[in-house]
């Protein structure tokens, strides 16, 4: 796809001129016009230089449009390469950071076959098997996070589940005693109401004997004699009741209470959690395609040997 950038030549760009470029020069690396280009071909010094367009070069990877063949230590043209560090140098770099290296090679050797070379394709392949290992791995990983979910969502069901079941197990728990307290209330206070009943005719009748007592002024000695042994009759009969009564058990004082069961207060002792969540991990079992290491050092090594 063309280039909506428009590049402007170097050289003329010097000189205070915008001229549209139309190459670039690989070696120089600058821009050049149509005029430039011809003298850059016919100097002695770049004739022999490689140029592209200026669409082949917007076409490259930025990276490489960042790599340049001159040192940026020393702005000196790469020359040698170091195989042990497995980088271009310039003749700066052998005395400043690789007086020690003992495979120098001439940068051009290794650079003369490297398109061509058996390990361009390897490189290919390496690139398409790390390719599809990354998308393997992404897969992977998605189904992972997709199981997790699932795991989750099941977790959190068994959770609620588990809930639900403490639920109804302490809903019948509760009904249950509330029955026993409503049963055993229910008997206590149909006991009470019986006695109850009974001393309120027992009062009605000393109400009675009470009224009859003050109407025996009009009686005579014998009616009040007779009455008198049949009112102390009745009232002695009332008195061993209550004492009975009281004695007997029936006016002791009787209160309901309630025994929260240990075994259930002992949940909100001992009980810390609902439960636990662990994260088990199992190892990597994904088959990945084999990739070469230090493609780099290979890549020299078949080259320097064709």
């Amino acid at each position: 796809m063309a280039s909506l950038v428009t590049d402007y030549c170097t050289l003329c760009n010097d000189d205070g001129t915008s001229t549209e470029a139309v190459r670039w020069c690989i070696e120089c690396e600058v821009f050049l016009c149509t005029d430039c280009e011809k003298h850059h071909k016919k100097s002695r010094s770049s004739k022999a230089h490689n140029t592209m367009s200026t669409i082949d070069y917007h076409n490259l990877p930025t990276f490489m449009k960042e790599i340049s063949s001159q040192c940026r230590d020393h702005k000196k043209k790469y020359e040698l390469y170091c195989s042990f560090h497995a980088c271009p140098c310039c003749v700066m770099c052998i005395t400043d950071k690789h007086q020690k290296c003992q495979e120098m090679k001439p940068l051009s050797d290794v650079l003369k076959q490297v398109k061509s070379s058996a390990s361009v394709q390897l490189f290919e392949k390496d690139l398409k098997d790390v390719k599809e290992n990354l998308e393997e791995i992404i897969k992977y990983l998605n189904r992972r996070i997709n199981t997790s979910t699932e795991q989750k969502t099941k977790a959190a069901e068994q959770i609620r589940s588990m809930r639900k079941s403490i639920n109804d197990f302490l809903n019948k728990l509760e009904q249950e005693i509330l029955n026993d307290l409503d049963s055993k209330q229910s008997k206590l206070k149909s006991k009470m109401n019986t006695l109850l009943q009974q001393l309120k005719t027992q009062a009605n009748q000393m109400s009675q004997l009470q009224s009859e007592f003050y109407k025996m002024q009009y009686a005579t000695k014998l009616q009040t004699y007779v009455g008198l042994r049949e009112i102390e009759k009745t009232t002695s009969e009332a008195a061993k009741y209550l004492e009975d009564l009281k004695s007997g058990g029936p006016l002791d004082e009787v209160n309901l209470e309630l025994t929260i069961s240990s075994e259930l207060q002992s949940i909100l002792k001992d009980v810390k959690s609902f439960g636990d969540i662990h994260i088990n991990t199992s190892p990597f079992t994904l088959q990945l395609k084999a990739v070469r290491k230090d493609q780099a050092q290979y890549l020299v090594h078949t080259t320097s040997y064709n």
